[in-house]
């Protein structure tokens, strides 16, 4: 079958499934892309001759900017339990680069997404081409080459048979839960147009089977004697059990054991916010009873967890527990020197508990906080009573992540999508389309601040034109909350923090900027609706959810977002410094850097 490269990598990709518990759905749902030099005349001459549209098996979706594109990817797989993603097409040069953020979000998260930068001629014979990154050192180098390190799979095709063997390695890490994240194949593009006579095997319907490993019966044996002596056990539920569909699996296991369950960003709405095992939030921002029960816990069941700083107070909140890590990788599975029991959540879950063993102490559930005012947790509160039951929060960066992680009451698993493993700004309108994409029929509410909004906003044109309604709650407090908070902590004076004219001092201290962001959303093809106290913001959500298209609701809290932080992160301060502030932070400092250990 005679074809370019880049018409037989598309009929591939739309005969690629994977397959769980015998459900089959497609692995890859589409093409984001933004063509330019490097990739319209191979891709983009491909899609168009496919036609490319919504009833095709390989839809085209055009994006705003080349990292936005990759986080919808991600927001997708997320929403999937990672079984479908997105492949993502730039040109070279800066559409290539942009893609290097995203990567490393998706490989942070553990999700899977196809990138396929356009990259320089294979041939060389018009270098330097317009955008081509000339390094002295090799002619192999380009700008791509960025994304190795934050790709769990790098390949460069420069003749059209190294396709076959590559498509088939990308495959394999994009439906292995232990191995996946971004998956990078960097197309040169005279190599994109050039035509080779393919075997039909390629294009032959292909099943990738995502594994549930179980655990292996000497790992399970030594995880049960740990358990045995345990007295006081506490879960710590990450985005592993979610992905495995293990959240009924835990239930079971935390009500016949008595184990109380914390739970991380990612692995929120493991259990139901009312479950009775569960003890909410755990880490730096976590809830008092969590962090309570960690301090006294003598074992830490970790599930699906990475175990980021927050999530261990920068390792000074577990006190002297042993660990217990159930995890599809080893990799993560070994950390903290923990008991390794390398398997799937639900796998593991099923057959964990020993028998006649259960915790021996009890706990208290977290209480709802009282909250007054108009301050942004007030904002969040309402927010959280529109989402109700079949509604999905979206956010990422800044101040408002700690906020839901301590106070939202998610209803289960996907109602609660918090991108927190690389804290992106920008994330969450391209996000909560992907969000959307993957489940068009729950309402999707992002959640953003001014900061992020000013970094990425204009993926909500692309949701207008796609007619995929989001709802938007943009919060403005002119600045950076969170960094400004955590500024003024170590002594920085939030410097760079707020957004203001330069003022007589010299400094950004002036009046705010007569920046409207309500008007640059309706701008971008939203309807807008302002609130100015709790009563408005409640009726413009209702009017929000009616609607049939998106809308931005906007707000201006008031200062402070209101919960604060209830165990330690190591942020270092300045050992020395003139200002006092930075001198009062450092004895702050160097107190709590007293409970941090390496798990031994």
């Amino acid at each position: 079958m005679r074809l370019t490269v880049a018409q037989a990598l598309l009929r591939f990709l739309a005969n690629q499934w994977s397959e769980r518990d015998g459900v089959e759905r497609r692995l890859i749902s589409g093409v984001f892309g933004i063509f330019g030099h490097g990739n319209v005349a191979g891709i983009g001459q491909a899609l168009a001759e496919r036609g490319a549209g919504i009833g095709d098996a390989l839809p085209y979706y055009l994006a705003r900017n080349e990292q936005a594109m990759v986080h919808t990817a991600v927001g997708y797989a997320r929403t999937l339990d990672r079984l479908s993603t997105f492949a993502c097409t730039t040109s070279i040069g800066p559409g290539a680069t942009n893609l290097v953020t995203g990567a490393a979000l998706a490989t942070i998260n553990r999700i899977p997404v196809l990138l396929l930068p356009g990259d320089v001629f294979a041939t060389r014979v018009a270098n330097p081409v317009l955008q081509e990154l000339e390094d002295p050192r090799s002619f192999d180098v380009s700008v791509n080459d960025a994304l190795r390190p934050v790709s769990r799979f790098f390949d460069r095709i420069n003749r059209p048979e190294q396709l076959p063997s590559a498509l088939l390695a990308a495959m394999r890490v994009l439906t292995d839960p232990a191995e996946t994240g971004a998956v990078t194949l960097a197309l040169p593009q005279d190599v994109q147009a050039e035509a080779w006579d393919w075997p039909e095997e390629l294009f032959a319907r292909r099943v990738w089977h995502v594994a549930r490993p179980v655990p292996e019966p000497a790992a399970l044996e030594r995880a049960r004697t740990l358990l045995r002596s345990s007295r006081r056990p506490l879960i710590v539920a990450g985005g592993g059990v979610i992905y495995s569909g293990a959240c009924a699996e835990l239930a079971e296991f935390a009500e016949e054991y008595g184990v109380p369950v914390a739970e991380t960003q990612a692995g929120k709405g493991s259990l139901r916010h009312d479950h009775p095992c569960n003890v909410g939030a755990i880490g730096h921002t976590g809830t008092a009873v969590a962090n309570a029960l960690a301090r006294k816990a003598d074992l830490v069941i970790g599930i699906g967890t990475r175990y980021s700083d927050f999530t261990t107070a920068s390792r000074t909140l577990f006190g002297q527990a042993r660990f217990l890590n159930v995890n599809v990788a080893a990799f993560d599975a070994a950390k903290h020197a923990g008991t390794m029991l390398v398997a799937d959540a639900r796998e593991a879950l099923r057959v964990l508990g020993p028998d006649g063993w259960r915790a021996g102490w009890t706990f208290e559930r977290p209480e709802r906080a009282v909250l007054e005012g108009f301050t942004q947790a007030v904002v969040l509160d309402a927010v959280n009573d529109a989402v109700g039951e079949d509604g999905v929060v979206v956010n990422a960066a800044g101040s408002m992540p700690g906020d839901l992680h301590r106070a939202w009451r998610a209803a289960g698993p996907h109602s609660y999508h918090v991108e927190y493993g690389y804290s992106c700004m920008g994330y969450e309108i391209a996000g909560g389309l992907g969000v959307k994409l993957a489940a068009p029929e729950r309402e999707v509410f992002v959640l953003v601040g001014d900061g992020s909004y000013l970094m990425m906003a204009q993926e909500i044109a692309t949701a207008v034109q796609e007619g995929v309604k989001l709802i938007v709650v943009l919060v403005d407090n002119h600045g950076f909350a969170s960094i400004g908070g955590l500024s003024e902590a170590v002594g920085a004076r939030r410097l760079g923090t707020a957004y203001r004219a330069r003022g007589a001092s010299g400094g950004l201290d002036g009046e705010l900027l007569p920046v409207d962001l309500a008007a640059n959303a309706a701008s971008l093809g939203a309807d807008v609706l302002r609130a100015g106290d709790r009563a408005e913001l409640v009726s413009a959500l209702v009017k929000a959810r009616e609607a049939m298209r998106t809308t931005v609701v906007y707000v201006r809290p008031e200062t402070g977002s209101g919960v604060g932080a209830s165990a330690w992160w190591d942020v270092p301060v300045a050992e020395v410094a003139e200002n006092p502030e930075a001198r009062e932070a450092r004895v702050r400092y160097e107190e709590a850097k007293r409970e941090q250990r390496i798990y031994l």
